[in-house]
């Protein structure tokens, strides 16, 4: 370890070079693609850091103890539900994250997924390749005039209102926090998102409160034939409840990028569902927004550090 420079310890193998270029009075050591707790908890030991940029894996209590001079952790995205936070503040160390840096990234991702739910993207692409032709017995579903209903209305939800907005949808969202909404946005409570959404697409971090908010319950209270959408937190959904509201018709279609259980193994009981577009939590992975999350992370834990 270099007595001469303090260290930032990065989750995941690189970092931008954007970013790296705003770290040089420090050294970086990077944990790998998939660094377990001991892993993080030895390199702790070994360079005590100043700082943590999370990329991969979880970092609670044990990490930060492994770690004295640890002053703050610094998320390389939005989403902060894999930092002990209560521990972190127990301990005076700062957690802060790169709000709005993948914003466009994943908005755009859960617009392809709602059109490739709304338009049969996948299922008609494999019967064209195997050599059908279906325009007689296919029909899509036109988005315009349609309700899309948004839960979290932060730079993501707010940028994916846009979207819809100008391809002629009603957009209603629900976010408790949300202040100074745009028109285009339609303030309502969680109950009319599940009474009159055509659309829901899950813009909100994972809490204690709202784990499981996508159940047997609300779906049921869904219009028969929504379209859900989740670029979030997989542990928003009862994914068996969502399955079997799939298999019954109430829910028409989902196009999912996160999940309870990551990396989703095989078997898994979405596997071969022909109504579930699935992609590998990949909606905030863009060369653009790789850029943009980690000099978000690099400014905002050198802005802790310079007080």
């Amino acid at each position: 370890m270099s007595a001469a420079r303090p260290v930032f310890l990065v989750t995941g193998a690189d970092l931008a070079a954007e970013a790296l270029a705003l770290l040089g009075d420090f050294e970086v050591v990077y944990a790998g693609a998939k660094p377990t707790e001991a892993d993080l908890i030895a390199l702790c030991r070994q360079h005590d850091p100043v700082a943590i940029i999370v990329r991969y894996g979880r970092v609670g209590a044990a990490v930060m103890d492994a770690a004295p001079g640890l002053r703050v952790i610094s998320k390389h995205g939005s989403g902060t539900d894999t930092i002990d936070k209560v521990a972190a503040a127990a301990r005076g160390i700062a957690v802060v994250a790169a709000a709005g840096a993948n914003a466009a990234a994943v908005a755009e991702h859960a617009l392809a997924l709602l059109l490739a739910c709304a338009k049969s993207v996948v299922a008609l692409d494999a019967r064209m390749h195997a050599g059908h032709w279906d325009k007689a017995t296919h029909k899509s579903i036109e988005l315009e005039g349609r309700t899309l209903g948004l839960i979290g209305l932060g730079a993501i939800g707010l940028r994916l209102a846009r979207m819809a907005d100008a391809m002629g949808m009603r957009v209603i969202g629900f976010d408790p926090f949300a202040k100074n909404l745009p028109a285009q946005v339609e303030a309502v409570d969680l109950e009319t998102i599940w009474r009159e959404s055509d659309a829901i697409s899950l813009h909100c971090p994972l809490t204690a409160d709202n784990a499981g908010l996508v159940n047997a319950r609300t779906l049921a209270a869904c219009k028969p034939g929504v379209i859900l959408v989740n670029t979030a937190r997989g542990g928003l959904i009862d994914e068996a409840a969502l399955l079997a509201a799939l298999r019954s018709g109430q829910v028409g279609s989902a196009g999912l990028d996160s999940f309870a259980v990551e990396p989703m193994t095989a078997p898994h009981p979405f596997h071969g569902e022909p109504r579930i577009t699935l992609s590998p939590h990949i909606g905030g992975v863009t060369a653009d927004a790789y850029v943009k999350m980690g000099v978000g992370a690099a400014r905002n834990a050198l802005a802790v550090l310079n007080g």
